[in-house]
């Protein structure tokens, strides 16, 4: 895909009078990771405005990513509320079998002063990424169908970043693949379906956040008639 980088302004930033400085905002664009400020310049379709500081990419619109984003977004919606109640792994040892959701797993240590870990877990691994997918897909329908934002977007797509760092699916996974790895020398492990269903989601969350331009998006939102 390519690249283009646009120009810096960040060494200037101390000989801009406030009076311009404060006129100039909608011009300007802040890498969230290294704080280097940037002039606005709007990459075309497919090309990329990166920091030159960080190389973080600052901007990347693609066509018809909004469609594709919501797709992704019912698609994990779906996979979470099946891989919650589905069998997710079977163990079977010494002639005992049992199956195990993700669910109950997570309800695990809902027995007395444990039941606020049991909660902080669901919450982790369930709750929390299917919260973020429902904010995702109420932000971005509006502004794909070129309808004003639905009332509250901007605090709701605020609260869906702030939620990022604690959607955890994907620790869930690593954990499951380190414990899968010292309990198949006990007993027989077998994968339910909600164990693919899990893997799928955890690509498909990942998928969705890189593919993902935070820029447009809140462009969109700040300025619907201009997007």
């Amino acid at each position: 895909m390519p690249s283009r980088t646009v120009s810096s302004i960040y060494e200037g930033m101390r000989d801009f009078p406030p009076d311009r400085l404060a006129s100039g905002l909608d011009h300007l664009i802040i890498c969230p990771r290294c704080d280097a400020a940037y002039q606005l310049e709007r990459p075309k379709n497919g090309e990329r405005a990166v920091c030159q500081r960080c190389h973080k990419t600052l901007i990347a619109p693609r066509r018809n990513a909004g469609l594709r984003i919501i797709a992704v977004a019912v698609a994990v919606l779906v996979l979470i509320m099946g891989a919650a109640v589905l069998p997710f792994l079977t163990i079977d040892a010494a002639g005992n079998k049992n199956a195990v959701s993700i669910l109950d797993a997570a309800l695990a240590f809902s027995g007395g002063p444990m039941i606020f870990l049991a909660l902080v877990t669901a919450a982790l691994i369930i709750f929390i990424p299917m919260l973020r997918v429902i904010l995702t897909i109420y932000v971005l329908v509006p502004v794909v169908l070129d309808r004003p934002p639905a009332r509250h977007a901007i605090p709701a797509f605020r609260l869906s970043e702030a939620l990022r760092p604690w959607s955890m699916a994907e620790i869930f996974a690593i954990g499951c693949a380190v414990a899968l790895v010292k309990v198949a020398d006990l007993a027989q492990v077998g994968f339910g379906p909600a164990f693919w269903m899990f893997g799928a989601l955890v690509v498909l969350v990942v998928a969705q956040d890189s593919y993902m331009c935070k820029w447009s998006v809140w462009n969109s939102l700040e300025h619907p008639k201009k997007s």
